[in-house]
């Protein structure tokens, strides 16, 4: 290019630049961003904030008790990690007790039990409609239920603690089932071509308690003779139906490991009983209070009469008892405050292992009602639980039963055969040894099914409740990790849909399936499993609240809670 061409170029240049800065303003702005970037459809998506784990792990495992962590390892995945083996861990978490909770909702309400029973919030087929106290239960089906939709909308729960007015309220159509009929009523029933009679297997026991740190009861010796002068199989002969037995033990004979054959209780002996009494110096002039509630249960049928039946008994060898009718909730509450010197009460098996029965009651620190734990019996029980090996458990498991029968905090009586009836026309009915019938899954044609039991729950949000009738209840509207096989023990999913365990059953991982939600809308996410057991674990946590604020069930199957007060 020449010079001339080259000036030329320059001159029209600098012409052009000083012509724009001229013009008007809007000449000067950027191009409309729509002209040069990607349109809205194709931006990239706003991220979802990663997920937060919940975790809570003890410094060590010297605090006492089964739990070292939990952990939520991403939304869909909880770990547990143990400080010992627990090869009951899964028929454990499978319980009502330790269903899930939003965390949201349980940090909403403080845990407290109470205001969790007046509005529900569980993933179970059915949700709370109204509880009218001391009248009735009204559940109402779950619209966001995860599994197969109840075949009645609608499910009632009302009590009596009378056996004649359940089976009449049956007969008369105006309930669809009920619970513990009279075994006087078992051939009534069998008879009558509209109802059915289903037996429940006998995995219970009914036993005398006795209080070790309630005088005369402080006396062992004492105790031994109580547990000579009460004819228990006469009482199985008087009050119980066929196929109940005469207990030797705490557990029941199908436990194995657990029972120990031939293993035989102390005889009926009412001279040697008297002649024990008075040679521990024992006052014949004072009267004991023998409490008990009237409430049917599988391992007692007939409370009033038994309670009668028992202080005619040791009326024979001089000791006067004071028979006292306490209301149902008031009576578990003080008998597990180790309020009361002696008292009739029994156990019904929450999952088929001995655990259930001896750790709950004479390893759980929670639970007063024997009075202070026995150091030497805790101590064989726990090892008893802690090992995979049956015949090594069953070692200790002899070992405490006899410790049981030296010691004697209760007296077992008897294991109690027992049933429900239905209308014959309802499909599907069942019982379960477990006593967490399914309700969801019976049919009776209709939109609303009616069921009576023995009593009235003390509250519907179960972490800190230990009344069948309470955790039946709860079992509806809630889910666990795991459940129950309907009808039966063995251990199936539930809101976990898989899981894995190391060798040695001390680490559990639980899969959750995607999109359960709660009634009230939460998803559920891992976070929701750490909060519910940390709310029961961790002793300084802002929802560990429940009813009482005992949480029995908690310690009996997994030991001390961590920052409990000394």
């Amino acid at each position: 290019m020449n010079r001339k061409l080259f000036v030329l170029f320059a001159v029209l240049a600098i012409a052009s630049m000083a012509i724009a800065a001229c013009g008007p303003a809007v000449a000067t702005e950027a191009p409309p961003p729509a002209a040069t970037e990607a349109p809205p459809a194709t931006e990239a998506p706003t991220q979802a904030p990663a997920f937060q784990g919940l975790s809570l792990a003890a410094p060590d495992c010297s605090y006492g008790g089964e739990f070292k962590s939990i952990e939520a390892v991403d939304a869909n995945t909880v770990k547990f990690s143990l400080c010992y083996s627990d090869p009951a861990f899964l028929s454990k978490v499978a319980f009502s007790v330790f269903s899930i909770q939003s965390k949201a909702f349980l940090d909403a309400n403080g845990g407290d039990s109470v205001k969790m029973s007046d509005t529900t919030n569980g993933t179970g087929p059915y949700m709370l409609k109204e509880w009218v106290r001391g009248d009735h239960i009204t559940l109402e089906a779950n619209p966001n239920y995860w599994g197969a939709a109840p075949h009645q909308k609608t499910l009632i729960f009302r009590w009596s603690d009378q056996s004649a007015q359940r089976l009449l309220e049956l007969q008369s159509g105006t309930v669809d089932g009920i619970d513990n009929p009279a075994p006087e009523d078992f051939a009534t029933i069998k008879g009558d071509s509209n109802l059915a009679l289903i037996n429940r297997e006998a995995l219970n026991v009914f036993y005398v308690g006795l209080n070790h740190n309630i005088k005369p009861f402080d006396d062992v010796k004492v105790r031994q003779a109580f547990a000579m002068a009460i004819d228990r199989k006469h009482i199985v002969d008087l009050f119980y139906p066929p196929g109940s037995t005469t207990a030797e033990t705490f557990v029941p004979e199908s436990f194995d490991p657990g029972f120990t054959k031939g293993f035989q209780w102390y005889a009926y002996d009412p001279e040697a009983a008297k002649q024990m009494l008075t040679d521990a110096g024992f006052d014949f002039t004072q009267e004991i209070p023998l409490t008990y509630r009237n409430v049917t249960r599988s391992y007692l049928p007939s409370p009033d009469k038994v309670a009668q039946e028992i202080a005619a008994e040791l009326a024979k060898i001089g000791v006067k008892l004071q028979v006292k009718e306490e209301e149902s909730t008031t009576f578990l509450d003080n008998t597990s405050a180790g309020l009361e010197p002696i008292y009739l009460l029994g156990w019904g098996a929450d999952y088929p292992d001995a655990t259930n029965f001896f750790d709950y009651h004479f390893a759980n620190e929670n639970n007063k009602q024997f009075g202070d734990v026995y150091p030497d019996l805790s101590t064989e029980i726990k090892a008893g639980g802690q090992v995979a090996d049956p015949a090594v458990r069953q070692q200790h498991y002899d070992k405490v039963n006899q410790l049981i029968k030296d010691l004697v905090p209760m007296i077992p009586v008897a294991h109690g055969a027992s049933a429900v009836a239905y209308k014959a026309t309802v499909k599907d009915a069942h019982t379960s040894p477990l006593g967490d019938e399914e309700f969801d899954v019976m049919d009776n044609g209709g939109d609303t099914f009616v069921f009576m039991q023995n009593g009235e729950p003390g509250a519907i949000w179960c972490v800190d409740e230990t009344d069948g009738e309470a955790l039946r209840v709860c079992h509806q509207m809630y889910n666990g990790l795991m459940t129950y096989e309907t009808g039966g023990v063995k251990v199936a999913p539930s809101l976990a849909e898989s899981y894995e365990s190391n060798s040695d059953a001390t680490e559990w991982t639980f899969h959750l399936r995607q999109g359960v939600k709660f009634s009230n809308g939460d998803v559920l996410s891992a976070n929701d499993v750490v909060a519910t057991f940390t709310a029961q674990w961790d002793a300084t946590d802002p929802n560990h609240k429940g009813r009482t604020g005992t949480f029995e069930y908690f310690g009996a199957f997994f030991g001390t809670m961590l920052n409990a007060p000394k």
